[in-house]
């Protein structure tokens, strides 16, 4: 496991202050405002720490309701809304400054037999020999302001290479639709839930831009305002994040300063591990 990996494990393993209470500590990608797939991440972890092991994580309903700063830990609270046969829930709220930054329930499953079925994987290149999301990002370093280039150019805990390479300093329209191949940079624990939280963290990735292609846009240029709203996750299978997923996304939608943005999660055989939907706020100031 590479040491940038570790470091993002660690930060998704939470500090127990009191029975149903986490403190997770914050990472600064270059934004100062809080990732959101870290919230989710650290919010999924939460809930996992009041579930018994033979359930795991099927779905989860996220809201963002404030900015979260990325100098400060934040603190999650988990209620226990239901323990069934079949199915628990868990509300979970993350605070920071002594106000709800964000919402999250989510609904564990243990595992069952039925009726099974999937949409098929689109056929595209496999990730060997394409360009990283990193490689951009080196080329075009020159173009990043100083205070983020360290952070843009530091040693990434997830991999992503995109397949159709978009250059997000000078975009153009085209079609909304974008897939990448991206995986941990360094093998994972065998635990499921692991990589479940592992997977929440990263599905923020490259989502909610998607919805600017059709408008030549993006959220590289200035005066921009782009935040997550709302997102939406399902588990199908069980999968491995330390292999490549195959991310392929869609915005059927944007207005009213939203756009609307889902994926599908493939792995390497073709599964469909998981699915995402996500809304936020696009705004060109």
């Amino acid at each position: 496991m590479s040491v940038i990996l570790d470091e993002l494990l660690s930060l998704l393993k939470l500090e127990a202050i009191e029975q149903g209470i986490y403190r997770g500590q914050s990472q600064d990608l270059g934004f100062k405002a809080l990732f959101g797939g870290q919230v989710m991440g650290q919010a999924l972890s939460a809930a996992q720490e009041t579930i018994s092991a033979d359930r795991f994580v099927h779905s989860l309903h996220s809201y963002f309701l404030r900015a979260g700063d990325a100098s400060k830990p934040v603190v999650y609270e988990v209620e226990d809304i239901r323990n069934g046969a079949s199915f628990s829930t868990r509300r979970v709220q993350a605070i920071q400054n002594g106000k709800a930054i964000f919402y999250m329930t989510a609904s564990f499953q243990k595992p069952e037999e039925g009726f099974n079925h999937q949409d098929s994987m689109p056929t595209v290149p496999g990730p060997e020999g394409i360009p990283s999301y990193s490689d951009f990002i080196i080329k075009n370093q020159n173009a990043l302001p100083r205070g983020m280039r360290e952070k843009f150019l530091a040693e990434k805990p997830i991999e992503i290479r995109p397949i159709q390479q978009y250059n997000w300093l000078k975009p153009e329209k085209t079609d909304s639709t974008y897939q990448i191949w991206f995986k941990t940079n360094g093998s994972l624990p065998d635990d499921l839930r692991n990589h479940s939280c592992m997977l929440a963290y990263a599905s923020d990735f490259h989502f909610l831009p998607a919805s600017l292609l059709p408008h030549g846009a993006a959220h590289w240029l200035p005066n921009f305002q782009i935040a997550t709203v709302d997102h939406a996750m399902w588990f199908h299978r069980p999968f491995r994040f330390d292999d490549w997923l195959l991310y392929c996304i869609d915005s059927p939608s944007a207005g009213n300063g939203r756009g609307l943005v889902r994926g599908q999660i493939f792995n390497r055989e073709g599964e469909l591990v998981a699915s995402t939907m996500q809304e936020g706020v696009i705004r060109q100031r």
